[in-house]
């Protein structure tokens, strides 16, 4: 059978058809914007050109080592320039940047390099120790090199043959880069934080960078020459793309080592920030800061956010302190963000109950995702868009991972039916907006009655006490499971046990009000989620 006439001689070829990556956002904004100050860290600033040639002499020096397409360089650094230098000069030799979460402690540092295969380490010496104890139980031994950063107060060892700034200079500034022969082709690879079991390792590939950075700039309404404050971990899906997203808007890096109130109160006043990421444990230190911490907001600041939605009581507490929240969720699997609460100006007139309500739902999805659904996980169908029918959030599309390294029943599994499987309960609103319930690990069914756990959380934070509380099921033998909340107490306030559970009753039904509430630090991930499955274990306890 001919093919359509608009296939008869119309092929691809260089001048109609590139591999879309991100890699090209740095050349372009090095050559219109050269003198734009790209990166600030502490007392540096550094230009677009220099961004743009730095990228290159490391890109060129890690080939000159023997990396290429399909190798692995890992990198142990905080939200410092290497780390984004690292994010384009490691993906433009061919091979697969790696960027370990910091907060992780040897042994499963070491599983990680292992099995990413590292060929190369490139490691801050703040994280010296744990990386030593790391390099001593790996199977692999990766060519290390060490950075010594000058905002670092510490004394952290060398622990390997090369130091950065030197390694840097043996590299050619001129290094011819190629685009990459597919776009499927690995840029990068993230490995969940693995709450029970080893980590699973989600790979990225150029295609789906490239999309998700360009849709963070629409959504988030980056604009041109904004200037972000990294206050999200860049081990954390690759800083949601935002590596990427800000260079293509020609933007600023404010970079940060460490997540405090008075510097980032500082940054935002000295170098008027307009965005910056966060999970909610950022608004908590922003808005608890002491007064001799903050300084006065120039402008308003766009913060983005994810995990639960803040409560009402928050969002208006970032409002009143200069900072516009919006909401996006997604997974590590989805590339960081893929879904946002797009807000219609006309909800700000509604009762603060009916807002609330609107602010509570995830959203809809990123322009650069095709598809999202609530989907019942054994018929595979859609979920009516009733609001109160809980089906499996899910997700098609070009911002998915290719899958988990080395795990192929693990990548059949999430990719059952042609969806990614999130994992993620959720309702269906008739606007098609969506709503998280709950994990399906999470929900709490007690006397056939099922109980969504951040429903009852957000109860909670509706107290002005509550700082952070964690709802999980506790065994009971007459009604299955019933629900624990465990409670963390802003600094200096008190409450009792009795007060919020006659608080809950005025918000919950009361066969969803906790049997028990037990006032408690609450343990958390790495990247600060928090751990469920331990709290479950406590929770047995009570």
């Amino acid at each position: 059978m001919a093919g359509s006439i608009y296939d008869l001689h119309l092929d691809r070829n260089p001048a109609n058809y590139q591999s879309l990556t991100p890699l090209g956002f740095l050349e372009r904004s090095a050559s219109v914007f050269p003198d734009n100050v790209a990166i600030i860290h502490g007392s540096l600033k550094r230009t677009y050109k220099e961004f743009h040639e730095r990228s290159l002499r490391l890109a060129s020096a890690l080939a000159k080592l023997g990396v290429g397409p399909g190798d692995t360089v890992a990198v142990m650094l905080p939200n410092i320039p290497p780390m984004l230098e690292a994010h384009y000069a490691v993906p433009m030799t061919g091979a697969v940047l790696n960027s370990l979460n910091t907060r992780l402690d040897a042994a499963i540092l070491a599983f990680t390099i292992d099995h990413g295969e590292a060929k190369v380490l490139i490691t801050d010496r703040e994280f010296s120790p744990v990386m030593k104890a790391a390099l001593a139980i790996a199977s692999r031994k990766p060519i290390v090199i060490d950075y010594d950063d000058p905002e670092y107060t510490g004394k952290g060892e060398r622990i390997g043959t090369l130091e950065y700034e030197a390694f840097l200079a043996g590299g050619d500034p001129d290094f011819a880069w190629v685009t990459p022969a597919d776009e499927w082709d690995a840029i990068a690879l993230n490995y969940t934080s693995g709450t029970t079991g080893d980590p699973k390792g989600v790979v990225y590939h150029h295609r789906g960078a490239y999309l998700l950075a360009t849709g963070n700039v629409v959504t988030c309404n980056l604009g041109k020459h904004p200037v972000y404050l990294w206050t999200l971990p860049m081990f954390h899906c690759n800083g949601w793309c935002f590596p990427w997203s800000v260079t293509l808007a020609a933007g600023v890096h404010v970079c940060l080592r460490q997540v405090r109130a008075k510097p980032i109160f500082d940054a935002i006043a000295d170098y008027k920030v307009t965005h910056m990421c966060g999970a909610p444990i950022v608004m908590s230190t922003l808005l608890n800061a002491p007064d001799a911490d903050k300084r006065p907001l120039p402008h308003t600041v766009e913060f983005i956010t994810a995990a639960a939605p803040p409560p009402e009581a928050v969002l208006a507490a970032m409002q009143d302190a200069g900072f516009n929240v919006v909401h996006v969720y997604g997974l590590t699997e989805v590339y960081g963000p893929s879904v946002v609460n797009e807000w219609h100006k006309e909800w700000d007139a509604l009762p603060a109950p009916e807002r609330a309500m609107k602010k509570a739902r995830q959203g809809v999805r990123y322009g650069a995702l095709e598809y999202l659904d609530v989907i019942d996980p054994e018929t595979m169908q859609s979920v009516p868009a009733d609001g109160q029918t809980l089906g499996e959030v899910m997700f098609r599309g070009n911002t998915v991972m290719k899958g988990y390294l080395k795990n192929p029943s693990a990548t059949d599994a999430a990719f059952a039916g042609g969806w990614f499987h999130s994992g993620d309960l959720g309702v269906k609103y008739p606007d098609g907006y969506v709503q998280l319930k709950d994990r399906s690990k999470d929900i709490i069914i007690s006397g056939g009655e099922n109980i969504s756990s951040i429903e009852v959380e957000d109860a909670l934070y509706k107290h002005p006490a509550v700082s952070a509380a964690a709802v999980v099921a506790k065994p009971d033998e007459k009604w299955g499971e019933t629900p624990v909340a465990f409670v963390a107490l802003r600094e200096g306030a008190t409450a009792t046990a009795e007060e919020l559970l006659a608080h809950c009753k005025t918000h919950l039904a009361g066969y969803k009000c906790p049997r028990y509430i037990v006032f408690e630090e609450i343990p958390k991930t790495s990247t600060g989620k928090i751990q469920k499955f331990r709290l479950r274990d406590m929770a047995k306890e009570v």
